[in-house]
C-alpha cells in the first residue's frame, strides 16, 4: 500500500473475507497497524469502477490498442470492449497503431464522431506516443489489445529508454511497485499510475461483466441525445419504425458499424436467461 510517508505491506481484516469483499489494484483504503507492526486494512473507499478479472479498481482511462492493418481492426469486438468500460463508468481511449503501414483515418473517423478519444501511431518513427504518454499523466490507466496490434512497440515509443521483451510493462517505469496477485501499478515520474495486467488482451466478460439488453442502449454515448425520442417507448433501437437512434444512422450523424455493432450486442444480450445472473 503506498500512503504519504511511503510503502507498507498490508493485510485485510477477516471481515472483509466474511463481507465477501477483497482489497484489489488501485483500491483507495484506510489502513492501521497492530502492536506487532503489521500493517492491516481498516476500510476500503467506494469504488468509481471495477473490473472483476482482471481485477482492477477505480481505473480512469482503459487504452484499447487496435492495428490499422495486419490484422485489420475488428470493430465489433472494439466496440464490445469500449461498451464495458462505459458500463464500468471508465473512459475508453482507442489507440491505432501500424499508422506507418496504413493511414487510420477511416477508422478514427468513426470514434471521433461520437466523442471517443483516438490517437493514431506511426510504429517506426514513434509519431503519436506522445499524445499516448500524455493522456497517462496524473491517471490510472491500463492498456489492452489482442496479440499482433503493436501494443509492445507502442510501450517502447511511449518509454524509449526501455526494452519491453515480453509485452509487459517494464519494472523500471517508476520508483513504487505495488503488487496484488496477478496486476501492479507503476508509478510514473510524471504523475499517474500504468497497470501490469499480465495476459490482459482481453477482458474476460464473465457473468459479472456482462450487459444486459436493456442496458445496452445507454453504453454507446452517440444514442443518448435520441433516447425519448423513438415512436414506441420501448424501442429497442435495433429495427423499429419510427426509431430516432436508426434515422440518426440513416442520416449519418451515428456511424454505421457502431449500430451494426450495437444490433449485434443486443441480439447476443437477448438470449441470456436474465434470471441466472441477476441474483
Amino acid at each position: 500500500m503506498e500512503a504519504s510517508d511511503g510503502v507498507y505491506e498490508c493485510k485485510a481484516r477477516g471481515i472483509f473475507r466474511k463481507r465477501g469483499v477483497s482489497p484489489v489494484c488501485g483500491d483507495r483504503v484506510e489502513i492501521s497497524f497492530e502492536a506487532d507492526g503489521t500493517g492491516v486494512i481498516d476500510k476500503i473507499e467506494e469504488r468509481r469502477s471495477l473490473l472483476i478479472r482482471p481485477p482492477l479498481a477505480n481505473l480512469d482511462r482503459l487504452f484499447f490498442v487496435s492495428s490499422s492493418c495486419e490484422p485489420q481492426p475488428n470493430l465489433l469486438l472494439l466496440d464490445k470492449f469500449i461498451a464495458i468500460a462505459e458500463y464500468k463508468h471508465i473512459e475508453p481511449v482507442v489507440v491505432f497503431t501500424k499508422a506507418d503501414k496504413r493511414d487510420p483515418s477511416e477508422y478514427m473517423g468513426i470514434y471521433d464522431k461520437v466523442g471517443i478519444v483516438t490517437v493514431a501511431v506511426n510504429n517506426v518513427t514513434g509519431e503519436g506516443s506522445e499524445k499516448v504518454r500524455e493522456l497517462l499523466d496524473g491517471k490510472l490507466s491500463a492498456f489492452t489489445g489482442n496479440t499482433g496490434v503493436g501494443k509492445s512497440s507502442l510501450m517502447n515509443n511511449i518509454f524509449p529508454d526501455l526494452v519491453l521483451a515480453t509485452g509487459e510493462i517494464s519494472r523500471k517505469l517508476g520508483r513504487g511497485r505495488h503488487t496484488t496477485r496477478h496486476v501492479e501499478l507503476y508509478k510514473l515520474e510524471g504523475g499517474g499510475y500504468v497497470a501490469d495486467t499480465p495476459g490482459f488482451s482481453s477482458f474476460d466478460t464473465n457473468k459479472y461483466d456482462i450487459i444486459f439488453k436493456d442496458e445496452l442502449a445507454d453504453c454507446f454515448v452517440e444514442f443518448r441525445e435520441y433516447f425519448g425520442k423513438c415512436r414506441f417507448a420501448d424501442c429497442s433501437h435495433t429495427s423499429e419504425k419510427g426509431c430516432a437512434v436508426i434515422e440518426a444512422v440513416n442520416k449519418g450523424l451515428i456511424p454505421k458499424s457502431r449500430h451494426e455493432s450495437y444490433t449485434a450486442m443486443y441480439e447476443e444480450a437477448s438470449k441470456l436467461k436474465e434470471w441466472e445472473y441477476r441474483k
